[in-house]
């Protein structure tokens, strides 16, 4: 009996232990199978949570190289210490996942070290090392979350042509930083190592960089990182990367114009986004449907055609976050104790942790546009933020987009200081169906931030005050 369950979640990610805590605070006995020998998954090990710790890191170094000088704070001889900056960041890697460990401890929950194999939709067999172990389960939740993904004769070797996880371990900084793909997590990493030092020119296939953002956030966010120091070249396609002595050599193709040009750098980032890894579970042979993507087909209950084994998280549809995961798996553990679990996939966040932020959520323009929506538009520029002004964060504006007849919140999308916290305000108005007249209404302290919020709401009905 010791080795039957409840539930078996297999992944420890963001997903796969929010998941299981929450099965276990309802009183399910809960297993969660993880391989990577620790817990938090790619989030946590080497994804949001390291990325976040060099952006603040590499911030704080650019700030006062650049602005506390003009500032008042006259500080002489500014050294980077890229190793104590990687000390710090693994330090607080592990701090959290020990704190995961310590909370599946407080809540009972079985922690299985390995790899999980299903061999029928009741059997999990754990693999770890040359030891392996059966496990029965009632219900067993995917959460295996994602996987680097590359371009055609593209191989990625972590040392000059590298991944998102080769770029938050670099032991210098490099002259010449090329990116490949104009995506959140490409942004992001070229980000820190630009502010580190190195030329960052970025590479993308479509016309504008973030895809699927509001494209007037898009374009300031284009000229922002451009006068930061971060060149770009659009609508170009890569046709090949190879290895030169101890350098890259990047050819690629401008789509319109079919003309080919050759870059030279030190380190080449492969940023083309993330697959769903679903390797080496057996799921075809227990009947576990896929799409065309290689994602899990799930129904609104999230449970896939076995009807006791559910999938959540990046091995599904819809955004690859940590937040969306996380939803996911508490929907799932309160629909396997008999709730009615719940996720609204129309209100969920997005943040580029840039300097400044980018955070977004619900319709952009485009979208609005292709389901011949009517709607109004209010805007909001933190130039005439009080706060963002005394702080010299003056960047960026906010965008609100309503119902032209209901006045409902339809999307939201900022850019600027400190907006990846700011967006929650306007999720959470969302949720409860808020009008931009709700939040025009609602009184927000001064001076902050996201008077800029109720500024912009305010413009929805053209009588913003300040502006």
């Amino acid at each position: 009996m010791e080795n039957n369950f409840d539930v078996i979640i297999i992944g420890g990610g963001p997903g796969g232990y929010v998941c299981a805590i929450r099965a276990a605070q309802l009183g399910l006995k809960t297993a969660c199978i993880e391989s990577r020998g620790a817990l938090g998954g790619t989030c946590l090990n080497i994804g949001c949570i390291p990325s976040k710790s060099l952006l603040n890191l590499s911030e704080n170094f650019y700030k006062a190289k650049k602005d506390f000088n003009q500032q008042g704070i006259e500080i002489s001889d500014i050294k980077l210490n890229i190793d104590k900056m990687m000390s710090n960041k693994n330090k607080s890697i592990q701090i959290l996942t020990k704190g995961v460990e310590f909370l599946f401890k407080k809540n009972k929950v079985t922690y299985l070290k390995g790899k999980g194999v299903l061999f029928s939709k009741n059997d999990v067999v754990v693999y770890n090392n040359n030891k392996k172990e059966n496990y029965k389960a009632k219900n067993i939740v995917i959460a295996t979350g994602s996987d680097v993904a590359s371009l055609p004769g593209i191989t990625i070797d972590e040392k000059n042509i590298i991944s998102s996880t080769g770029a938050l371990s670099l032991n210098k900084v490099p002259k010449k930083l090329l990116v490949i793909g104009g995506g959140y997590i490409g942004l992001e990493m070229g980000s820190v190592w630009s502010r580190l030092g190195a030329e960052v020119i970025v590479i993308e296939y479509l016309n504008c960089i973030i895809p699927g953002m509001d494209r007037e956030i898009s374009q300031e966010f284009q000229k922002i990182l451009n006068k930061q120091g971060v060149n770009f070249k659009l609508n170009s396609k890569v046709s090949s990367v190879k290895n030169k002595n101890n350098s890259v050599l990047v050819t690629f193709t401008d789509n319109k114009t079919s003309k080919s040009e050759t870059i030279e750098a030190d380190k080449v980032l492969v940023s083309v986004g993330r697959k769903p890894y679903t390797e080496g579970l057996n799921l075809s042979k227990i009947g576990v449907k896929k799409d065309d993507k290689g994602r899990i087909k799930v129904n609104e209950k999230l449970q896939t055609a076995v009807n006791n084994i559910y999938a959540i998280g990046d091995v599904i549809k819809g955004p690859m976050l940590a937040h969306k995961a996380e939803d996911e798996g508490i929907a799932v553990a309160e629909i396997l104790a008999g709730q009615a679990g719940h996720v609204n996939y129309d209100v969920i966040p997005g943040v580029v942790y840039t300097s400044p932020e980018v955070a977004t959520v619900g319709k952009t323009e485009e979208q609005l546009k292709s389901e011949k929506k009517t709607y109004k538009v209010g805007k909001f520029p933190f130039l005439a933020n009080s706060r963002a002004k005394i702080n010299n964060k003056t960047e960026g504006f906010v965008k609100i987009l309503a119902d032209s007849n209901t006045d409902k919140v339809l999307g939201v999308h900022i850019i600027g200081p400190h907006c990846g916290d700011m967006i929650a305000e306007m999720a959470l108005a969302m949720e409860f169906g808020a009008s931009a007249e709700d939040i025009a209404r609602t009184c927000h302290a001064h001076p902050t931030h996201t008077e800029a919020i109720k500024e912009a709401a305010l413009a929805v009905d053209k009588r913003p005050i300040h502006f």
